[in-house]
């Protein structure tokens, strides 16, 4: 998808609630900024539950995911999510620079990001943004009941949970992809489950 979902309900017509809170297990969604005016740029802020429907974690390409996603789309694995990061950094004409991983600029929207000073920045003219078409929009997350960095970054759930530990204590978490303003790169990282991010679908 060239833009960020903006659905309130699932395929088969199940609301998804909008949230009063963060939650690791009900689906919610959240609007930008805390502002119902910015869903039809922005899109919604999604939960994982709310992403994911009841189905299970997925690294597979593709996922098989359907979860928040239209009839004949998908919620996205990181594996799929690094196909089209690494496909971008392979093509000279969505390089800022000579460094490949420099393409942050070349999937970020033309519009809606603070200005940076930062080289090859995304926020770093934007009129040079958006070579791709994807149109990364920086709606900002929803966390710990608090929304965070509108026009700063653009982050992007993926399908794909994996478990570790921090100082002996387990944790669940998902893969993500990140922008920022003042970064010329795209980052992959994980969140906890109930944080509030945008979603594109892929066609199946």
């Amino acid at each position: 998808m060239a833009e960020n979902l903006r659905t309130s309900r699932y395929a088969d017509g199940a609301e998804i609630p909008l949230g009063p809170s963060s939650s690791t297990t009900s689906p919610y969604r959240y609007n930008p900024n805390n502002d119902v005016n910015n869903v039809s740029t922005y899109g919604y802020l999604y939960n994982w539950p709310a992403i994911m429907h009841g189905e299970s974690g997925s690294d597979a390409n593709p996922s098989g995911v359907q979860g928040i996603c239209p009839n004949g789309w998908h919620v996205p694995s990181i594996a799929e999510w690094k196909q089209l990061t690494d496909y971008v950094g392979s093509q000279s004409q969505y390089i800022c620079g000579n460094d490949t991983s420099y393409i942050a600029k070349a999937i970020s929207a033309t519009t809606g990001w603070y200005n940076s000073m930062e080289p090859c920045a995304v926020g770093n003219d934007l009129s040079a943004n958006n070579a791709t078409g994807f149109s990364a929009l920086p709606a900002g997350d929803f966390r710990d009941g608090y929304y965070n960095f509108f026009g700063e970054t653009a982050s992007f759930w993926s399908a794909t949970d994996f478990s570790g530990s921090d100082y002996g204590i387990p944790f669940t978490r998902v893969y993500y992809l990140f922008l920022y303003l003042h970064s010329a790169n795209v980052e992959e990282s994980g969140f906890v489950k109930d944080y509030g991010l945008s979603v594109r679908c892929v066609r199946d």
